[in-house]
């Protein structure tokens, strides 16, 4: 059985060194068996992912540019029937599994500034390596409702991924998942776009996005980033024929 439990208020992880903190509590591994053992009897284990959303909590912030990260968990909780029902390091998680693949999903509720004080302690409670963290957040340098998916990559200015780095010994070699939010208009103040609610033409273009984003992380944590991620990203690319 997977349980979840408080894990330090705050703390970095280091890669590939030992982890900055000794648990005390009892050995706790997120590990899920294959429903069916393998041909010499021997039951598979798969390494677990850690896949977060980032936004800002509360009423205030719900339906915003800056809050797509936490409508794909929403969306990806509700298709794979995993209950975000337990606050653990800061965040609103929820374990379960994709196939037998295990995943934890997360919501950090400190705020997007701070998301790196929820992402580290739980990559380090769950023993999960740097290349299974996939961080889901906005992007303005895309077309709104264009995906991208990458293996690593930098913060791009963008406060939420420059936190969850910094909470990762400064390492930027985790999965990134990018939904496009598009670019303020003319003079607009950036902060201003982002806690903006988007138009009833962007909001279609963001839920047919959120619908093909959950096959997406689907296919990423039983598949990694092969070709069919390659090709995803292709047809992200060209979806409106503007990037």
């Amino acid at each position: 059985m997977l349980h979840a439990v408080s894990a330090p208020k705050s703390c970095s992880i280091s890669y590939p060194r030992t982890p900055c903190y000794q648990r005390p509590f009892a050995p706790t591994r997120l590990r899920v068996s294959a429903s069916l053992p393998e041909p010499n009897g021997v039951k598979v284990e798969y390494t677990p992912w850690l896949v977060v959303g980032l936004g800002n909590p509360g009423n205030k912030y719900h339906g915003t540019r800056h809050n797509v990260g936490f409508e794909m968990i929403d969306r990806v909780s509700q298709e794979e029937g995993i209950v975000l029902n337990t606050i653990q390091s800061k965040a609103l998680i929820g374990i379960g599994s994709i196939g037998e693949v295990p995943v934890v999903l997360a919501k950090p509720q400190s705020y997007m500034n701070f998301s790196g004080e929820s992402v580290g302690p739980l990559a380090a409670y769950y023993q999960v390596p740097l290349r299974h963290i996939l961080l889901v957040y906005d992007e303005m340098s895309l077309p709104n409702g264009v995906l991208r998916l990458q293996p690593k990559g930098g913060h791009g200015h963008h406060n939420g991924v420059k936190s969850v780095m910094e909470h990762l010994d400064g390492r930027r070699e985790f999965p990134r998942f990018c939904i496009g939010i598009g670019n303020p208009p003319g003079t607009m103040d950036m902060k201003a776009y982002l806690l903006q609610k988007f138009s009833d033409l962007e909001r279609k273009q963001v839920n047919a996005a959120l619908d093909q984003g959950v096959e997406a992380v689907r296919t990423v944590v039983l598949e990694g980033f092969g070709s069919r991620i390659s090709r995803f990203n292709i047809g992200q690319k060209y979806k409106y024929h503007k990037v």
